[in-house]
């Protein structure tokens, strides 16, 4: 690779780095080919971007990047290493989980999901239990409609008595 080759390369790979803001890095080393393709396509069903990429590329991409510190990352760049790019932040968590089921690998090195940092592979269990971003919209938009309904039921079930009470003084009356 020539000088221009991989500063083109460490460009484009820091524009990436900048643009997402969720990003594993793995070790799927040891894997054969017909696995490795699995993994792929598995991750290309789910719209996640797995590369693998040389540690002092990326190191220099992450060093490029403005505003974001890699720095905890950075540490665990040694052996091979492999990127997941995603827009969910524990799908890449998922799908090593459910891969790592049949096979050893993927070993997850880190993960930076919105500004946080998980470091280690026993950091796995803590992102697959991440609740993505429309979970949690749906969480919070039932907890917000949860008292309007009760109130809701509650008006309605007083107006039913209200009524009664009513209807059966009007009878007496008569």
């Amino acid at each position: 690779m020539t000088k221009e080759v991989k500063a083109e390369y460490i460009d484009n790979l820091a524009a990436e780095l900048s643009e997402a803001g969720i990003f594993y890095l793995t070790d799927i080393s040891g894997l054969t080919v017909e696995t490795v393709n699995q993994l792929r396509r598995k991750c290309f069903l789910s719209n996640i971007q797995l590369k693998v990429v040389k540690n002092t590329l990326l190191q220099k991409a992450m060093e490029k990047v403005d505003g974001k510190d890699y720095s905890e990352l950075s540490k665990n760049l040694s052996g091979p290493t492999s990127i997941m790019f995603s827009e969910v932040g524990n799908l890449p968590a998922k799908i090593i989980e459910e891969f790592r089921r049949k096979n050893d690998k993927p070993i997850l090195k880190g993960a930076f999901i919105d500004e946080a940092i998980f470091v280690g592979d026993n950091q796995l269990a803590a992102l697959v239990a991440l609740k993505s971003k429309n979970e949690l919209l749906g969480d919070i938009i039932g907890l917000l409609q949860s008292p309007a309904k009760n109130v809701i039921s509650g008006l309605k079930g007083q107006g039913a008595k209200i009524a009664g009470i009513l209807k059966t003084l009007e009878e007496k009356a008569n």
